[in-house]
């Protein structure tokens, strides 16, 4: 029996020496501790702090104006391309179809149909490989010279599905001569310059990162 009350007496003290030493480690609880985070709930500060602004929308972005010698007709076309595609700058675009005016035809007169690939579509390049052929087998070369670009002017725009198309005319003189095999002209006169009037339509996907534009279609312009 005595034996029992050592042992309790002993285990008393012994939990009481224990506690003091936590309390000595570990300190009292003063109030101003950090709560213990509930992982459903934010913390405070998180709650406080202010939401980020979300990016504004595209289409509240004003865009520039048209320029003034755009025509009223295809002004709605133009501005249909540039809410698919809001880097569209009818400007840009003009001075990039002048210079793919010039490098597809000098393609073309020089039989190069690799260069043409990059520049024009399928169906396009079809056509143009079989002139080129058509050329060939009869021994013909051209010697033609692009001598002045006179006048570009958008006289189409639209959209059709995520496809931009817009058609260009135009007004240019141009040195055509056709020689033989040997050289000798067979057709133009190398001293005096023709007037021509093309329309070209460029089409390209408004989603694609590749900015260019392919020729997808030529007529003559009244």
């Amino acid at each position: 029996m005595q034996t029992g009350i050592i042992e309790i007496v002993f285990l008393a003290m012994l939990a009481g020496f224990i506690g003091l030493r936590l309390y000595h480690v570990l300190g009292r609880r003063t109030g101003t501790e950090r709560p213990i985070a509930d992982p459903f709930r934010p913390a405070p500060a998180e709650v406080a702090r202010p939401l980020p602004q979300a990016p504004r929308d595209p289409a509240d972005v004003l865009l520039p104006e048209l320029p003034a010698d755009i025509a009223p007709e295809v002004r709605p076309g133009i501005e249909a391309i540039r809410r698919a595609d809001r880097q569209f700058n009818p400007e840009a675009f003009i001075a990039g179809a002048r210079g793919a005016y010039q490098m597809i035809l000098e393609a073309f007169w020089k039989g190069d149909v690799e260069e043409l690939a990059d520049l024009v579509s399928d169906d396009v390049l079809e056509n143009f490989k079989a002139a080129i052929a058509e050329r060939r087998e009869r021994g013909e070369q051209l010697d033609n010279k692009l001598l002045e670009v006179d006048q570009v002017t958008i006289v189409d725009a639209r959209m059709n599905g995520s496809m931009a198309e817009v058609t260009v005319r135009f007004d240019a003189e141009i040195l055509a001569v056709t020689r033989d095999a040997e050289g000798r002209i067979v057709a133009g006169n190398p001293d005096e310059g023709v007037e021509t009037h093309d329309l070209w339509t460029f089409s390209r996907h408004t989603t694609s990162p590749d900015p260019a534009w392919l020729l997808v279609g030529t007529d003559a312009a009244d």
